[in-house]
């Protein structure tokens, strides 16, 4: 995690248009601090990358500024923001060799030569590859290309390194052993990383903090814990991980929690979102009224399944409905229920579990789960 709270970059209400009439980013505000690992992360189209690409220069916003360091950067070409950049493709030029691709951003600069060599040198081991300086990138595996894209952006020592889905070509099993050697990467370097996916998995096992973006404004900014467990709007608890969804309408008020009448006439207890939300003077939220038709999520992992014919202890939610199927998982199932006038639902069931041995599916199946785990959206 970032010990320091120095800002190194800020989006001041940035803003960006490449028709002149439909704005994929929307006053930006949002401060990177020296030294974290943050990630921009939404779907496609809702803004992330081309927030990564004003900061690279490669765009310029059309209104507002970003600031690196005290400077202003709005104006200045690419080259000149001394930024460390790795790109999904790589970029690597294929008529040089791996040495001579790290070696490049040190020529451009006019590094004596010397100098040069010892820092192509520490940068190729620093990721792993000192015996692979003269090859070239097509006798590479798609790893060992993403390894040296990223020597080749650390080794003029930038204080920041952006990079662009790095590893959206790799198989699953390389891309997870990478982000495990990014993230120590990052923890022994301490440089700061401004990292965007799509990927929810790559944000939650790298990052400090999450920015999740949709439709051109950031809905969420805060740690990965944070993210998955207290997720501010729908948006948000759909996009971070699984989460169950339930209607009903607003049945009780409390200061914190609000009572749900669901379609089959019972009642759950959840924690209202924007009643928390509210007590931040900058929150736009709003309290949920009586009457109002609402939505609330939680996580497949957060219920658990109880003997049907027995009840749920005081103060804690139950609902009943059938069991669809079942999903193996490896070390865990998840569960396929069917609730009266209800989205299906899943729930994260030990292997080992008793109703598992003889399942068939159609079967009575009770939930219970807590009400600090059920969060209310208006």
């Amino acid at each position: 995690m970032v010990n320091s709270k120095q800002v190194l970059v800020s989006f001041r209400r940035v803003s960006k248009t490449y028709d002149g009439e439909t704005l994929v980013v929307k006053q930006l505000d949002l401060d990177i601090y020296q030294g974290e690992f943050l990630t921009l992360l939404g779907p496609s189209g809702s803004g992330k990358t081309t927030c990564l690409m004003m900061l690279a220069g490669f765009e310029y916003p059309t209104g507002g500024e970003i600031w690196l360091d005290g400077v202003l950067l709005n104006t200045v070409p690419p080259h000149q923001r001394n930024i460390g950049m790795v790109f999904q493709n790589y970029a690597l030029f294929p008529h040089l060799s791996v040495a001579q691709n790290v070696e490049y951003p040190l020529k451009v600069r006019r590094v004596p030569g010397a100098d040069r060599a010892r820092r192509v040198a520490a940068a190729l081991d620093m990721v792993q590859m000192g015996s692979f300086g003269k090859r070239y990138p097509a006798q590479l595996s798609g790893g060992q290309q993403q390894r040296i894209a990223l020597a080749r952006a650390l080794v003029f020592e930038p204080r920041l390194v952006l990079m662009d889905e790095p590893l959206g070509a790799l198989d699953k099993q390389l891309r997870e052993h990478m982000q495990l050697e990014l993230k120590a990467l990052h923890e022994r370097l301490g440089v700061t990383f401004v990292y965007v996916t799509h990927d929810q998995g790559e944000a939650l096992t790298m990052s400090d903090r999450v920015a999740v973006f949709d439709q051109g404004y950031v809905q969420q900014l805060d740690t990965v814990d944070r993210l998955y467990e207290s997720p501010c709007n729908q948006f948000v608890a759909n996009f971070i991980g699984d989460s169950n969804r339930l209607r009903g309408v607003v049945s009780q008020l409390g200061d914190d929690y609000c009572t749900l009448r669901l379609a089959d006439g019972s009642e759950v207890r959840g924690m209202s979102v924007h009643a928390l939300a509210a007590r931040d003077v900058s929150s736009t939220g709003r309290r949920a009224q009586i009457g109002e038709v609402v939505s609330a999520c939680i996580r497949p992992e957060r219920m658990r399944l109880i003997d049907p014919a027995s009840s749920v202890d005081g103060g804690v939610n139950g609902v009943v409905g059938r069991a669809a199927g079942l999903i193996y998982f490896g070390d865990h199932v998840r569960m396929r229920c069917q609730l009266p006038q209800q989205d299906e639902c899943f729930v994260k069931v030990p292997l080992g579990t008793p109703a598992l041995e003889h399942f068939v599916p159609g079967v009575p199946v009770a939930l219970a789960f807590e009400p600090e785990h059920l969060r209310v959206f208006t």
